[in-house]
């Protein structure tokens, strides 16, 4: 069994650098994809995680809300890009590489996303709900943008862990 990996922690450098494509699909993906695995697993409310969450630029992720939405699927994104989306919802967000807060920020309510999975077979979804928020969350994390960075003002809308109210 493949071993957890420490969460790389805001502000190491990992976070803010663009992540390189994954070009071979090879037992080092499937190492690398195991691996996002049990540390995602290990994680509280974990629902996403991202390569550089591990210090590992490149780009795959892993997102699974199967535990708030039944009958989902987990999704191995490799190369994952958003093709289109719409609607605007506030929302409140976490993160793994940020541990003591959350915030309220605008998300799109659906995205369309392509991927190829850990064998190189390309995949296309409508995500909603949490799904597209958490699709979007770790993508940005492979483009080296965090939440934090999407939060209209971090006076008023960053919070430590557990405060309930969110902003209507």
């Amino acid at each position: 069994m493949t071993r957890s990996s420490r969460i790389v922690l805001f502000p190491e450098p990992v976070l803010r650098a663009p992540c390189r494509s994954v070009a071979e699909f090879d037992d080092e993906l499937l190492s690398l994809v195991s691996r996002l695995d049990h540390t995602m697993r290990a994680q509280r409310h974990g629902i996403g995680i991202a390569a550089p969450q591990i210090g590992v630029a490149v780009r795959v992720a892993l997102v699974d809300v199967s535990s708030r939405v039944p009958g989902s699927e987990s999704l191995v994104l490799v190369n994952p890009e958003i093709l289109s989306k719409g609607g605007v919802k506030l929302s409140r967000e976490g993160c793994m590489s940020l541990p003591d807060y959350t915030a309220d920020l605008k998300r799109y309510e659906w995205v369309v996303v392509r991927w190829q999975d850990e064998t190189g077979l390309f995949h296309e979804k409508k995500c909603e709900g949490i799904e597209a928020v958490c699709v979007q969350h770790e993508v940005d994390h492979l483009n080296g943008v965090l939440f934090l960075d999407r939060v209209s003002c971090l006076k008023t809308d960053m919070y430590p862990r557990g405060t309930k109210s969110i902003k209507k």
